[in-house]
């Protein structure tokens, strides 16, 4: 079997010689989809076979549960958002946009408000896309895609939160519905992060998707909003940003 480690071809002996796998193409591949694809429903999706011995599932019921969930998300990678990144060599996808997240929420947590837990702000961030698996990215300038946007996540919340044991949904899909209520501080300053990376995306990549889709300031600002009360403190930088790009024409400034 070869395996390529850093320009070194390696040949295990007695293995015969096997080619790399070949490059997916995103175009045609079954589980690559965006907010301009439709999602994939639940019942197309190949399927996972369990990883453990029947008799060792009957001992620890909750194990095969427990990975059937995990195998379940790797799906998210698939998922392709309308940011590219910050070289914009390509469109991110959900997982990376969540991990991005995370991290942002453990640097930034001197810009919190007061009362915010960081810690629970992380696992909101991990989580707070799964639902995409089944009900995809809704672009957050999509006016049409967004009117079922509520309905499609719920569906997808129930099944997948439901692959879980039930006290690890009941941890779980309370996580969700807090980031997508924003009533609490934490959810709050969690939403917040989720509007300001695009925002930087956008930024560094002269426009990004605010200049394809021809997105402008109203409906910029208008999202951005929830920044203000999130990362109060981070407000003023967040207009200077937005400020900088309308005078760079990044941004238009009169709505169609």
């Amino acid at each position: 079997m070869r395996r390529s480690l850093k320009g070194w071809d390696v040949y295990l002996p007695g293995s015969p010689k096997i080619d790399p796998d070949p490059p997916i193409d995103s175009s045609t591949h079954p589980l690559i989809h965006s907010s301009t694809h439709p999602p994939i429903h639940p019942s197309t999706h190949p399927p996972i076979h369990p990883l453990l011995p029947t008799p060792y599932s009957l001992i620890n019921p909750r194990l095969p549960q427990q990975l059937q969930f995990i195998l379940e998300i790797d799906r998210l990678k698939h998922i392709l958002r309308q940011t590219l990144l910050i070289d914009a060599s390509r469109q991110e996808n959900s997982a990376e946009h969540s991990w991005h997240l995370a991290i942002m929420a453990i640097v930034l947590a001197e810009y919190a408000p007061v009362g915010t837990d960081i810690g629970r702000a992380i696992k909101m961030l991990l989580i707070h896309d799964l639902v995409e698996i089944d009900a995809g990215d809704t672009f957050c300038y999509d006016v049409q895609g967004n009117l079922d946007k509520v309905d499609r996540e719920l569906q997808a919340a129930d099944r997948i939160f439901g692959l879980l044991p039930p006290d690890i949904e009941a941890e779980l899909r309370p996580l969700w519905e807090e980031f997508e209520a924003r009533e609490t501080v934490t959810a709050q300053f969690a939403a917040s992060l989720d509007r300001i990376q695009p925002l930087l995306h956008n930024y560094k990549t002269q426009g990004g998707t605010w200049k394809k889709h021809g997105v402008s300031i109203d409906q910029v600002r208008k999202r951005m909003a929830p920044v203000k009360e999130g990362t109060p403190d981070l407000w003023e930088w967040v207009e200077a940003i937005v400020q900088e790009s309308v005078e760079a024409g990044y941004i238009r400034v009169a709505q169609a």
